[in-house]
């Protein structure tokens, strides 16, 4: 008999609980009274201070749209540079290849369509760079002199 009378005290002890929480949550929606959203709204000011009356319209400077200026600078033309490099690889059945550049040790893709026909690994070519799917690609090879 001892083990149920525990069980009604727990269970009391629970109900009260529920109740004291339930009277919590009353007493603070109450204690909240008018809180609005325009109690919660800040403004920044136009030193960037942080307020909670709203900016004066008044005094506002009017700025004219058509006397700002925006533009991208354009890109200046430049001179496609010719670079020299060596074949370093070039398989004839796929036709592509990679040319390590002489100056850099940098390496290009490049296609037998913007190669010379007889083109073959070891080769001395001069060659100029485009940008690829993948990175720079060589183009315009040719023969170095």
């Amino acid at each position: 008999m001892a083990i149920s009378f525990s069980k009604r005290e727990l269970e009391k002890k629970k109900q009260g609980k529920k109740l004291e929480k339930q009277q919590r949550k009353e007493e603070r929606k109450a204690n909240r009274g008018g809180s609005s959203l325009d109690d919660m709204i800040a403004y920044v000011d136009a030193n960037g201070m942080i307020t909670d009356t709203p900016p004066d319209m008044s005094s506002k400077p009017k700025v004219d749209a058509e006397t700002i200026a925006v533009f991208v600078p354009k890109k200046e033309e430049q001179e496609p540079v010719a670079l020299r490099g060596r074949v370093e690889h070039f398989n004839t059945d796929k036709g592509y290849g990679f040319i390590k550049d002489l100056d850099s040790t940098e390496k290009y893709f490049f296609h037998i369509s913007n190669a010379p026909a007889d083109i073959a690994e070891g080769a001395l070519v001069t060659f100029e760079t485009e940008r690829g799917q993948r990175g720079l690609n060589a183009v315009n090879i040719a023969y170095a002199k």
